[in-house]
């Protein structure tokens, strides 16, 4: 086969550098945003924050050349002559400042100004503080902290380290006693020796922690209430014999059981469902995680407005005394890398401005569409999929998949991130078209309206759906149900 040239003309697509860019920044969370924000300050001389009430904005970057305002008078001082041309103030701790201070004196009493606290007119610290009832500190610190302050021997004390390495963050024993003993890796420790260590563990706090099941969990909780409660013995026998029952719902059989009337059997359940079920969720594990949204939407004269909040990301723009270098160094290597600069930080700044205007545009949209929602709440949500917004916005579905993901609408209902708009629909009777958030809040609402005694099932929420005009199956009511976290009808039934 003979080798030959050809020369052929074509179209591509190609994805520049500065568009990857853009398709980057777009995806992106606030927090990431911010994280890739503080990169490029880091990596790049030309960018800078601009800073509130700065009024060389005006001045960051020229159209066509590099010149900037002069500095005012005095920016320049060095500042040994300012020292110099202002009078040292009376209160000045710096001087004459002995080299030791009296032993039976400390530096405050001495200098007590000088950590004075920042405050403000109201007298308040003006410094941040976080905010009170969080630790770092985990259950097994916490635990661990207890043993300390009991009186173990040295192979209980390892046996204790064991049981609390084995226990979960709900508060439950992960592990049997035989395989705590196992992981002693002592033949010489017998079962015995940890069952009790693990029921000295028992009674540290919180109330329930190391239960090896729910049922224990209870009864190590009803063991720490006081006596003298009513009904704390029949709920000790309730929760220790017949627990099966209580499980599933068997109020008859309780009450014959347990000899109760139907008072006396409400006022021990509702003493057993006072109980923590997870005792190790009262120990918080680490610090809060906060959602700063992207957009705040707020009524202002009876019209919905959406605004970017200006505090998701700070400020940007050209350093202006960097960008008026580029004419001034005589290196072609300095002055290429300053144009390098330049253009990078070019780059930055209209891929910011780009997904922000993005973000506006597919959020003002959203609103529009879903102002029922603002005004009434879950039940007016209307039916709403990407393809609706990248039709009327003019963009590819991709693209509003990419700005609606981890991005959040602050509203005057709460926060929430911009895919909960969205949402699949159910044809109703009258041709039209119901949404799926609609639907669940309408189950709901059914559900806390039911008679305890006889609870709805999916079926009935089904056919009161119907008559309703909803059009929809017994097992997506079931579906919608198990979304919503709540239990079947079965599970639901209570004394009324």
């Amino acid at each position: 086969m003979k080798q030959t040239l050809q020369l052929r003309l074509g179209q591509h697509l190609t994805m520049t550098p500065q568009l990857q860019q853009a398709i980057r920044l777009l995806q992106l969370s606030t927090l990431e945003l911010q994280t890739e924000i503080q990169d490029a300050l880091d990596s790049n001389l030309m960018l800078e924050v601009e800073e509130e009430g700065d009024n060389s904005a005006e001045n960051a970057e020229p159209a066509d050349n590099y010149t900037v305002a002069e500095a005012p008078p005095n920016a320049e001082t060095p500042a040994t002559e300012r020292e110099e041309s202002e009078p040292a103030s009376s209160g000045d701790t710096n001087s004459e400042i002995p080299d030791d201070l009296p032993v039976d004196s400390s530096w405050d009493d001495i200098y007590d100004n000088i950590a004075a606290p920042l405050t403000g007119s109201s007298g308040e610290s003006s410094q941040d503080y976080e905010i009170s009832g969080t630790t770092s500190e985990s259950l097994q610190d916490y635990l661990r902290w207890q043993m300390e302050l009991s009186h173990f021997s040295d192979t209980d004390r390892a046996i204790a380290e064991v049981i609390i390495d084995s226990i979960d963050d709900d508060g439950y024993l992960g592990c049997s006693i035989e395989e705590v003993q196992q992981a002693l890796g002592d033949e010489e420790i017998e079962l015995d020796e940890v069952e009790a260590v693990l029921h000295r563990i028992q009674y540290f706090d919180p109330p329930g922690v190391a239960a090896r099941d729910l049922r224990e969990n209870l009864i190590l909780q009803l063991k720490q209430f006081p006596l003298e409660h009513p009904q704390l013995q029949k709920a000790q026998e309730l929760v220790e014999h017949h627990f099966e029952l209580l499980a599933h719902r068997d109020y008859a059989q309780l009450q014959r059981k347990l000899k109760l009337n139907d008072t006396e059997l409400r006022e021990v359940i509702q003493l057993i469902t006072s109980l923590n079920p997870r005792p190790g969720g009262q120990i918080a594990t680490g610090q809060p995680e906060y959602i700063i949204p992207d957009v705040v939407v707020s009524k202002v004269k009876g019209q919905w407005r959406v605004e970017l909040n200006p505090d998701a990301a700070p400020k940007l723009r050209i350093n202006p005394h960097y960008a008026s270098l580029i004419k001034q160094v005589k290196s072609d290597e300095d002055s290429s890398t300053l144009k390098n600069h330049l253009q990078e930080a070019r780059w930055f700044l209209k891929s910011l401005t780009s997904r922000n205007e993005t973000l506006l545009k597919v959020a003002t949209s959203i609103v529009e569409r879903q102002k029922d929602f603002l005004e009434h709440g879950e039940e007016a949500m209307k039916a709403l999929v990407l393809h609706d917004i990248a039709e009327e916005v003019e963009m590819h579905e991709s693209t509003i998949s990419r700005v609606t993901t981890k991005k959040y609408m602050h509203t005057p209902r709460g926060i929430y991130e911009l895919k909960y708009f969205f949402s699949s629909h159910v044809s109703t009777s009258s041709g039209g078209e119901a949404s799926a958030t609609a639907i669940r809040a309408l189950i709901k609402k059914l559900i806390a309206a039911e008679t305890p005694s006889k609870p709805l099932s999916d079926s009935k929420i089904a056919t009161i759906l119907s008559d309703q005009g909803i059009n929809v199956a017994r097992r997506t009511v079931a579906k919608y149900r198990e979304a919503l976290a709540i239990p079947p009808s079965n599970e639901r039934k209570r004394l009324a």
